[in-house]
């Protein structure tokens, strides 16, 4: 007897499919049932599994993608920040100030006004002062993290209660941005947030979850079905969010499927190891697996802590004596590598700097030496600046490089903030996604929100075109588009693509069941509203996402 058909939950026609396992779209129908894809196939084939229950999609001349995996995000973070004071959409100084005193106002029972999103770019220098803060919330302490995490803005009132004054040092980890007579000027850099940050009330587990949650929905609006939150601990100002996935797991309400990064206290040393094993033991539930590990090996380079070979350049173009911060002492860093290693943990990485990518990459090194090759799959994030005598060193030590693409691109943050202080040179040495590509590196892809937008088809337009999408938040806002930021490194369209499904899959060790469009696989497809492959480049940003799936269920569908 032959075998019996599976029927058809749902079939896909009327498109063309991006399958993963080739570079171009080919003309392929899709059936699915019971939550798995059970045909890729002609259209006549797959609508022979169908039957009157079948629900048919007609692409519309549109593509089938598999579903987008974000390898380097922070939801439970940017879901509580959309449910606060969220300066995120606002682009001017008197832009995030009227947030500001609206928040204030409409909260008149908060003890402290708690929120971020601001970009440095907008302010002069980066930095901007308590005195700004002060003229619309006098009489409350204000906490505002900038958009990338690494820095905040606080208003007098904020300072006094944590007692931060001009006698106040700065941290080993930090910055106290000062006023001509040393007192606090209301920007704190790195590990000074924490001088204040600690005094605020962290968001109740209600709050927490409802976060998530929003996250959740915004980031399925975007097509993305799976990711790795890069930082699960508890972090001033913010609650434990390893407690805030595992209780949205147990309930049902974790949709996506979710790996956590389990973060690396570089106030500590190997002593924590079995506390991170323990966490590894008890944080594997429903669609949550805490399996990896997040080391951040320096900061940014817009506030000089990201660490470099050589020193940052003055105003003048003349070197300094600062060459940026190794958070974790390479020593420790090798040693803690080569264990984490050892137990079985994925190791993920911020490593932005040149030097802390040389670092990173020693400790995989001797990592590799001490274990032997296995299948953990580390991954580097961010990677601004990479010196070229470490490219070909990804291929070789089976570390893929988690790229956010969205950054590689003029903007003000980029021209005015970075380049200036990294000099010519130096800066055609950043995002070299390109020569990684060609170097045989495994890329992954991941947006960093809320430090950016985690809209992959924005990512992916910058990744393929080397500049900003016009309605993307950190766009110029000039009429004239600015220049392709070192084209010379620009991924193809299915590269860029393969990064943010296939390649992210596999970093979430998902790549057996998901990441592309195979029979057998999760039904974890999103529909997009056109072919971008058959449209010019520079229109690869204008794509929007239509529907969702997960295991074949419907979690978003536009309604415009």
């Amino acid at each position: 007897m032959g075998k019996t058909r599976q029927r058809a939950d749902i079939v896909f026609v009327g498109g063309r499919v991006f399958t993963g396992t080739s570079p171009t779209p080919i003309d392929a129908a899709v059936a699915v049932g019971g939550g798995r894809i059970i045909a890729v196939a002609d259209a006549a084939t797959v609508r022979s599994l169908a039957d009157g229950d079948t629900e048919v999609v007609d692409l519309a001349g549109g593509l089938l993608v598999p579903g987008f995996q974000d390898a380097h995000v922070h939801p439970a973070v940017a879901g509580v920040q959309m449910l606060g004071c969220d300066l995120s959409e606002e682009r001017t100084i008197d832009g995030y100030l009227a947030v500001v005193a609206e928040f204030a106002a409409a909260h008149p029972d908060a003890v402290w006004i708690r929120g971020g999103g601001w970009s440095m770019d907008v302010f002069p220098g980066g930095t901007p002062t308590r005195a700004m803060l002060d003229a619309v919330v006098p009489d409350r302490p204000v906490l505002l993290t900038n958009r990338d995490g690494h820095g905040a803005w606080v208003n007098t009132r904020a300072l006094e209660t944590a007692g931060v004054d001009r006698t106040t040092p700065d941290p080993a980890d930090g910055r106290i941005e000062r006023e001509e007579d040393g007192s606090p000027a209301g920007t704190l850099q790195e590990g000074a947030v924490e001088l204040v940050a600690r005094h605020v009330p962290i968001a109740s587990p209600d709050e927490a979850l409802a976060g998530l949650l929003a996250a959740q929905e915004h980031l399925f609006s975007l097509g993305v079905t799976s990711w790795q939150d890069a930082m699960i601990g508890a972090f001033p100002g913010n609650p434990d969010n390893y407690g805030v996935y595992l209780r949205a797991a147990r309930e049902g309400s974790l949709r996506a499927r979710v790996v956590g990064a389990l973060w690396w206290d570089r106030e500590r040393g190997l002593e924590q190891i079995p506390d991170l094993e323990e966490r590894r033991r008890t944080g594997r539930v429903g669609r949550f697996n805490a399996t990896s590990v997040k080391m951040m090996q320096d900061g940014i380079a817009e506030n000089f802590t990201a660490g470099m070979l050589e020193p940052y350049l003055d105003g003048c173009g003349c070197a300094t004596n600062n060459s940026g911060l190794s958070f974790i002492d390479p020593k420790v860093l090798t040693a803690a590598v080569s264990r984490l290693d050892r137990a079985g943990f994925q190791i993920h990485f911020h490593a932005l700097g040149d030097r802390a990518v040389r670092e990173v990459l020693d400790a995989l090194a001797e990592a590799r030496e001490a274990n032997g090759s296995n299948d953990n799959r580390h991954h580097l994030a961010h990677l601004q600046v990479v010196h070229p005598d470490d490219i070909a060193r990804f291929a070789s030590l089976d570390a893929a490089a988690n790229i956010q693409a969205l950054w590689a691109a003029h903007e003000p943050q980029m021209d005015e903030l970075t380049i200036p202080f990294l000099g010519p040179e130096r800066a055609r040495l950043q995002y070299p996604f390109g020569d990684l590509q060609r170097a045989g590196a495994r890329l992954v892809a991941g947006s960093d929100w809320s430090v950016s937008s985690p809209n992959p088809l924005w990512g992916i337009h910058v990744a393929v075109n080397r500049s900003v999408p016009d309605e993307a938040p950190n766009a110029t806002g000039t009429f004239e588009p600015a220049p392709p930021f070192f084209p010379e490194q620009a991924l193809t369209l299915s590269q860029a693509l393969t990064a943010y499904t296939a390649g992210s899959a596999w970093v979430n060790h998902l790549d057996g069941v998901t990441g592309t469009v195979e029979e057998g696989k999760y039904a974890d497809l999103v529909v997009l509203d056109r072919d971008p492959f058959v449209h010019p480049p520079m229109e690869i940003a204008d794509t929007r996402v239509l529907r969702t799936y997960i295991d074949g269920e419907l979690v978003f569908a536009a309604t415009d």
